[in-house]
Order: structure tokens, then C-alpha cells, then sequence
């Protein structure tokens, strides 16, 4: 199933996208919702980030060859941090870059939509508390993130996080391909089975330090590749069974 969130006449809704077009959803998106009869054709609506997350919560370095491409060792355990959500935006919504000096990269990410809160949970009993995968971009200020020596402000800028085009409930992460585009060029293409932690340890390491709840985003780290985005970019990032996102880039 295909989650989406749309606005269409000044409303804004979530529905499940079919070959036949969007049906409506009503209810609870991490509970109990019902999908309605109604068919909306795409052209009538305008597509939107597939949710506010609650919290976000990225992973660093977690794909070996990009720790190696910055110069960083490998994280014995999850490198993690939190995120503004306020940084969300959704398909083809512009990515802002606040100046023209600073280096901002993209980075093409796997994100994990939590559908079941929980603390402590067993990597083995993660899957139960998923809801969903989506495409997520990291866009990453360098400049600030080296003079920082964190990565929160460098990350948590308006537009910086990219999400969509909708979450898919039903996919296995542990081997898909992660790519991303900037007008048309292959820039990093990569695969989740490379991460260095995977999904299920990520749940378990996370939900050790604090509860995981309904409406969190994971975002499980980027494969090497990484690069910067100039005015005038398009970027597309393509997960395997999900489909692809694009944003373009503005000053």
C-alpha cells in the first residue's frame, strides 16, 4: 500500500495511490483508518511530504565507504541525532540554500515511518512497529557541520529534508537500491544491504536511549557519493520499491 498526503482544495488529506487513482483515507494513519470509495485523479491534487514526523532522528556514517569519503571511522554503534522536522518538505518542492558560499550536499537515504511506539524493542520484534519506508535527502550544510563538530544546525534548515512520494507498508529494506540524481547525472547508487547497522538494530539502539512513537522518521544513513547542490539543480533520489523524489534546488 501507498500512503499519500495531498492538499486539494484547500484541504489537507492522506489516501492510498492506485493504478486507478487516489482514494481517500479516513481515521487514524497509525491506528484504525478506513480507505473511502472516492477516487481522486492525481492532476486534481497536489502531493505533499506523506507526513509530519513527531521526531527525526538520522544516522551518521552508517554506510562504510561514505565514513571512508569524509575521512571518519565507522561507528561501532549508531552514530545518532535528532533533526528539526520543521526542515520537511515534499515532492518537487524547492530545496533553498541559504547562502551561495557554504557547501550544502545531498544525501539519498532509506527513511523508516514508525507506525507502533515502543521502548526497548528487540531488533527482532522491530518490524512490528514500522508503518512504512519513504525516500528521504539529507541536505547537509559541511561548513557548519565541521564548525559545529554536530551535525543539528547543519542539518535543520528550512526545506533540508526532502521526504516522499509516499510511504510504501509493504517492502523489505535489507537489500534495495538507493540512488540519487542531480540533473540526470548518477551521483551516489548504493544498496541497504551495505549499511553498517541495519534497520532492525537501528529500532533496537534508539528505543534504548528514549521511546520511539507513531509518526518518528528514521533516517538510516547515506551511501557514498555525496556532493553539493548549486541553484538551478534538480535532484532525484530513487529507492528500490518506492519510487523517486524530486526537488529542485533554489538560491
Amino acid at each position: 500500500m501507498r500512503v499519500v498526503r495531498y492538499e486539494r482544495k484547500g484541504k489537507i488529506e492522506h489516501g492510498v495511490w492506485t493504478e486507478d487513482g487516489i482514494h481517500s483515507l479516513s481515521g487514524d494513519l497509525f491506528g484504525a483508518f478506513s480507505i473511502g470509495g472516492e477516487i481522486v485523479p492525481p492532476e486534481q491534487l497536489r502531493l505533499l511530504s506523506p507526513l509530519r514526523p513527531n521526531k527525526l532522528i538520522a544516522i551518521g556514517r552508517n554506510y562504510a565507504a561514505h565514513a571512508a569519503e569524509g575521512g571518519k571511522p565507522v561507528p561501532p554503534e549508531p552514530l545518532m541525532f535528532l533533526v528539526s522536522p520543521t526542515a520537511v518538505v515534499g515532492p518537487e518542492e524547492p530545496i533553498r540554500l541559504p547562502n551561495r558560499e557554504d557547501r550544502i550536499d545531498h544525501e539519498a537515504e532509506l527513511a523508516v515511518v514508525i507506525g507502533k511506539g515502543g521502548k526497548n524493542i528487540p531488533r527482532g520484534r522491530a518490524t512490528e512497529h514500522i508503518f512504512g519506508y519513504t525516500c528521504g535527502n539529507d541536505v547537509s550544510n559541511r561548513v557548519l557541520q565541521k564548525k559545529d563538530g554536530q551535525y543539528t544546525r547543519a542539518k535543520s534548515f528550512d526545506t533540508f529534508k526532502p521526504l516522499g512520494p509516499w510511504i510504501e507498508t509493504d517492502l523489505d529494506p535489507s537489500d534495495l537500491r538507493v540512488r540519487l540524481e542531480v540533473n540526470g547525472e548518477v551521483r551516489q547508487d548504493g544498496r541497504t544491504s551495505d549499511m553498517v547497522h541495519s534497520v532492525p538494530v537501528l529500532l533496537e539502539s534508539i528505543s534504548a536511549v528514549f521511546p520511539l512513537e507513531p509518526g518518528d522518521v528514521i533516517l538510516t544513513g547515506t551511501p557514498s557519493g555525496v556532493g553539493p547542490l548549486f541553484p538551478g539543480d534538480q535532484v532525484r533520489v530513487e529507492v528500490e520499491g518506492i519510487g523517486s523524489l524530486v526537488n529542485p534546488v533554489t538560491g
